[in-house]
């Protein structure tokens, strides 16, 4: 029906949410089924859905230059821009069984000036496109809907370049506006159902303070019909499919509903095998369920793949490995394995993330309070602090100086 192929992002409207609803994501990945076509956007996909976004970008900037009038592939390199952003920073990462905010690395990102005018010129490009085309037609489909993909991107960017909630909420809302059109000029369209799905579910998790803002009015939010509308995109959407899939990942993580989760890690493993995330996110949800044995054979995994220098798993940290074999351990009370592969971690400075690094001493200190080392707890403690301030596991390892951790005080994340 649609002459354009569709972006296959869903706006970006699921990467993050507000601290008072923020879905411990897989990150951030938004995913689709890719179209068997060897054309620039198709490989493109291919290496994007794969955390490869550098040949990704390239792909995508072939077939924008391939098709100068087109809307998608502007929007398909803001998306590569913005992801690549976060992976670099750890933000696509999940919560892996830490109860932690998994956005520890900083407050913001921080890409280069060039990055930042790149994504806003490629986002109003599209905008741009899809603005002449509806000038001529005021319901064009394709415009509509690659119109509300680039709000929703920006909407994404927003917060977490800017951290401007207020404008990022006012363009996800636009793109609610415009995937509102699509279904009501095409009710059998399911793709466009995916960022109503979302938006009902953020703007129905937000304090009733937030739903007064003027651009809401209009929009009540309701969370258990957003879950629904994913569902059936899930179901029955074509290329929109596959991402109504990783959000549902997402929301039965936060709505403690792992076990549904489980067979669309399994489908997305199967379609993505070179994304060491999906495996991460599989072990995180193994855990959740109670299941050790298979949480831990999904990270050891991901060590074999690396030993074998697997495409996807050559370049993952064995800093990265040690630690979720390390926090999953700390989870299940086998703290002398956790406490060999944590230290791991921490002897390692210069090849950890912020993230990584801050929930590992953490992560030691906790098990010296558990085993009654308090003094090494406190140091642990302090390394954790210093190794990121801003982090949210630096500010609980402050209150854990003057308060020594138990677990059954401690807000422990799923097991």
């Amino acid at each position: 029906m649609h002459a354009t192929p569709r972006c296959r992002d869903a706006g970006g409207l699921s990467v993050k949410f507000p601290p008072c609803l923020r879905v411990p994501a897989l990150i951030c990945l938004l995913t689709a089924f890719l179209v068997a076509q060897d054309t620039p956007s198709a490989r493109g996909f291919d290496h994007f859905y794969n955390l490869e976004y550098d040949q990704a970008l390239a792909e995508f900037q072939k077939a924008a230059q391939q098709e100068p009038n087109a809307m998608d592939p502007h929007n398909y390199i803001a998306q590569t821009l913005l992801y690549r952003e976060m992976y670099r920073n750890g933000a696509l990462e999940t919560q892996l069984v830490s109860g932690n905010n998994p956005f520890l690395r900083q407050k913001k990102l921080n890409p280069s000036p060039q990055v930042d005018k790149e994504f806003s010129d490629e986002i109003q490009k599209a905008i741009d496109l899809a603005n002449a085309r509806l000038t001529k037609h005021a319901n064009d489909i394709d415009a509509l809907y690659a119109r509300g993909v680039a709000f929703g991107l920006r909407a994404n960017y927003t917060f977490l370049v800017r951290k401007a909630w207020r404008d990022s909420l006012r363009d996800a809302t636009a793109a609610r506006k415009d995937s509102n059109r699509v279904t009501e000029l095409d009710p059998a369209d399911y793709d466009a159902r995916l960022i109503q799905g979302v938006h009902d579910y953020v703007v129905g998790s937000l304090p009733w303070s937030w739903r007064m803002l003027g651009f809401l009015v209009g929009f009540h939010g309701d969370k258990e019909r957003g879950m629904q509308t994913l569902e059936e995109v899930s179901r029955k959407g074509k290329i929109n499919r596959a991402d109504a899939q990783v959000l549902l990942c997402a929301l039965y993580r936060r709505e403690s509903q792992p076990r549904k989760a489980i067979p669309l890690l399994e489908e997305l493993l199967r379609h993505f095998p070179r994304n060491h995330l999906l495996l991460f996110e599989q072990a995180q949800m193994y855990s959740e369920l109670g299941n050790k044995d298979k949480a831990i054979a999904a990270i050891e995994k991901v060590a074999a793949m690396k030993k074998g220098e697997l495409p996807g798993y050559a370049g993952v940290s064995w800093e990265k490995i040690y630690f979720q074999l390390g926090n999953i351990q700390f989870w299940y009370n086998d703290l002398d394995r956790a406490l060999d592969n944590l230290k791991k971690v921490t002897a390692s400075r210069n090849e950890v993330e912020l993230n990584t690094g801050v929930l590992a001493w953490m992560r030691v200190g906790q098990i010296y309070d558990m085993t009654n080392r308090r003094a090494q707890a406190i140091e642990a403690y302090k390394r954790a602090i210093a190794f990121a301030p801003e982090a949210d596991a630096a500010k609980e390892s402050r209150s854990y100086m003057s308060s020594p951790y138990r677990r059954e005080k401690s807000s422990k994340a799923s097991l």
